[in-house]
């Protein structure tokens, strides 16, 4: 191991250019930084209004070519009004089923090598090998790992120094070089 190129006990990071242990509380605040900061590169970043825009379509249509009951048409029409509240209040509605499950407001800690990323707290254990790893987006508060299997995880520089930052990110971009060279 290397010597520690960065240390604060305040947040109890010691890190080399290759390992790194870190600790840190699965807050209100870091999932709110969680989903501001992967929005935008997720696989829905725009909402989807078309899904409401058609329960509604059908809606009108069994009302007006049919001499059916109309519950069915009004179960369309609460489904899209339903649709709508969760396109609107999406944001609100993740961080809050975030916040219900076991894991909200623990501690979790966080450890780095030469290998990969792993997380543990005491529900769950993660580990993301950097061969795993199919790139890496840098945004203005952190670094979303996306692995090859469509996965993402969601680590805050606040966590990190910035030599490990950027450790990470040409970790990345020489496994990218390998990866383009190769296929």
């Amino acid at each position: 191991m290397f010597p520690a190129l960065y240390s604060d006990p305040k947040t109890a990071i010691v890190i080399s250019m290759q390992n790194i242990d870190t600790q840190f509380t699965l807050s209100r605040d870091y999932l709110e930084e969680c989903f501001d900061q992967t929005l935008p590169h997720g696989k829905n970043p725009q909402p989807n209004y078309l899904f409401p825009g058609l329960l509604i379509a059908t809606a009108a249509g069994l009302l007006l070519f049919t001499e059916e009951p109309k519950v069915a048409a009004g179960i369309l029409v609460a489904l899209a009004v339903l649709e709508l509240i969760h396109i609107r209040y999406r944001r609100a509605w993740w961080i809050t089923r975030q916040l219900w499950g076991r894991s909200a407001g623990r501690e979790v800690k966080l450890t780095g090598d030469e290998n990969g990323i792993q997380t543990q707290n005491p529900f769950t254990q993660t580990s993301l090998l950097w061969a795993d790893i199919d790139r890496v987006i840098e945004t203005d508060l952190g670094l979303i790992l996306v692995a090859k299997s469509g996965g993402q995880q969601y680590l805050s520089k606040s966590l990190f120094s910035a030599e490990w930052i950027s450790w990470i990110v040409d970790n990345n971009t020489i496994s990218d070089a390998v990866r383009k060279s190769s296929g």
